[in-house]
């Protein structure tokens, strides 16, 4: 099982708890939890990142390919699966066409495939004005959790140590 990330993962951490600039452990682990198999994100994530074009898209775009996954063959099921959930819900239209055009909907669907788990900051809504990827994840039956229940099931560890 992989985590993948929810680009507001990468966005809030760049500018809130664990920037670029001063908690460099947080990108240290998530590109070593990648190199070990277990964090991940999809392609249409690393092009919302990579279209900030600031410090944050030079780091996403480093990690290249291998780190935002495109959808393969095994992908292509999970978003018919996934858009047919999305238009047999209550949603509105708007809903559920914008859903099916940004990066939650292949976000969902890589997860859905693939028997990943999700880590975003959204939380459900009853809105049928939005879908929410942890809505999605719901009624798909796809795990969900934010970014902190992944850093705690994960151990991960930010120790101080001496400046280099």
């Amino acid at each position: 099982m992989a985590y993948l990330l929810d680009a507001d993962v990468f966005i809030r951490a760049k500018n809130l708890h664990y920037g670029l600039d001063f908690c460099p452990a947080f990108w240290d682990w998530l590109i070593e939890s990648h190199v070990a198999g277990t964090v991940f994100s999809v392609e249409k994530v690393g092009d919302e990142v990579q279209a900030l074009a600031d410090e944050l898209s030079e780091w996403a775009e480093a990690r290249g390919r291998s780190f935002f996954l495109r959808p393969d063959a095994a992908v292509f099921p999970a978003l018919a699966a996934v858009s047919a959930w999305a238009g047999g819900q209550h949603y509105e239209p708007s809903a559920v066409s914008t859903f099916l055009q940004v990066a939650d909907y292949y976000l969902v669907a890589q997860a859905y495939a693939g028997t990943h788990t999700v880590v975003t900051h959204e939380i459900p809504s009853a809105s049928t004005r939005k879908i929410k990827i942890p809505d999605a994840c719901i009624g798909l039956g796809v795990k969900c959790m934010t970014p902190y229940e992944m850093l705690r099931r994960e151990r991960a560890r930010f120790i101080l140590g001496p400046h280099p």
